[in-house]
């Protein structure tokens, strides 16, 4: 394994925020790990593990070890009860993972199509889009842990999964290097169209004709290319605020003042509203600070619209969280990740 310095990270964040690494690493196969962590650059408390970059945002020079996942694989492991377990390596680019079952002829992940990152990254945010989380498709997840410094598999359960959290982001941070996570994927197609403007979509695609999950798929990434930028057009991270959960009475308030308020009641009685809504009642699309922006299609995406500097996506940020808590009494927080964490809102 080759140790580089010095190192332009500006390609490897989306967003393309200026800045360099002090020591870089390129990891291809998970057994170079146990020999990684001797090297004397080594501190698992400021190593950056990095994928596809679309969940961070580099405020600064990173003064540590990156080490670039770039381990690649799909394999089918066993099928059961109409189930079929695939394990996927964690440097494998996410889309074209999900491309890849469905040339298989499988199905659960296609509404989760287009969505930016890598494999080892999609645990950890447990991502999600058009009323799926990758948590009720992940079977297990294999890491290898700081601690005893040997592999481990995590089961589902021991992943800790709830809303755009998983154990990777909680307790389990700085222990544990995802490497491959296998996934349960189904063999006969049930159509999830019941979120957002899909189920309209789809209709119009298929003009009567059943669905199939390569139905679903283009028509989610028809959907995104409509509103998200290419990140390699205009740097961006995809969704930058999380939708926020509230409490069945400020659900209720806001709901009296505005009734076609888009809101997503969950079992426990609280109500996920839209951070997109919020944002552009606010009348913030467009808006921008420096060359950090408001999308003017998507109002929960910021953008890299001229050469934004890290104080500029910040002061953004922080603008809208004001905005949009003056305006409905609602705090919104960033999916992405401040490196350093000192930046967060």
């Amino acid at each position: 394994m080759q140790l580089l310095h010095d190192v332009d990270l500006t390609p490897f964040n989306t967003f393309g925020l200026k800045a360099a690494a002090r020591d870089f690493a390129v990891l291809e196969n998970e057994s170079d790990l146990p020999d990684l962590v001797k090297l004397p650059a080594f501190d698992r408390h400021t190593v950056l593990w990095l994928g596809g970059g679309s969940n961070i945002l580099l405020m600064q020079d990173y003064d540590g070890l990156v080490v670039h996942m770039q381990n690649k694989g799909i394999r089918e492991l066993f099928r059961s009860d109409s189930l079929v377990y695939i394990e996927a390596q964690a440097g494998e680019v996410w889309h074209d993972f999900v491309l890849k079952t469905l040339d298989m002829g499988l199905c659960g992940l296609e509404n989760l199509s287009l969505i930016p990152g890598t494999v080892g990254a999609s645990p950890v945010q447990n991502i999600g889009a058009y009323g799926v989380e990758v948590k009720d498709i992940i079977h297990s997840v294999r890491c290898f842990d700081l601690d005893t410094l040997s592999f481990v598999e995590l089961s589902n359960a021991d992943c800790c999964f709830s809303y755009r959290e998983s154990l990777f982001k909680q307790q389990g941070k700085g222990r544990y290097v995802i490497v491959s996570v296998v996934f349960a994927l189904k063999e006969h197609f049930t159509a999830n169209v019941r979120y957002g403007d899909l189920a309209a979509v789809l209709a119009e695609k298929c003009a009567g004709r059943a669905a199939t999950a390569k139905d679903v798929s283009e028509a989610v990434c028809s959907i995104r290319a409509s509103k998200l930028p290419d990140p390699k057009v205009l740097g961006n991270v995809g969704s930058f605020f999380k939708n926020p959960i509230v409490d069945h009475e400020t659900a209720h308030r806001l709901l009296a003042r505005y009734p076609d308020m888009p809101h997503y009641p969950q079992a426990d009685g609280s109500v996920k509203l839209a951070a997109g809504w919020l944002i552009d009642q606010c009348r913030l699309k467009g808006y921008g600070i420096g060359g950090a922006a408001v999308h003017d299609k998507q109002a929960l995406v910021l953008v890299n619209k001229h050469h934004a500097s890290a104080q500029d996506v910040h002061r953004l940020a922080q603008h809208i969280c004001r905005t949009v808590q003056q305006t409905f009494g609602v705090v919104l927080h960033a999916e992405p990740n401040w490196l350093p964490a000192s930046f967060s809102l």
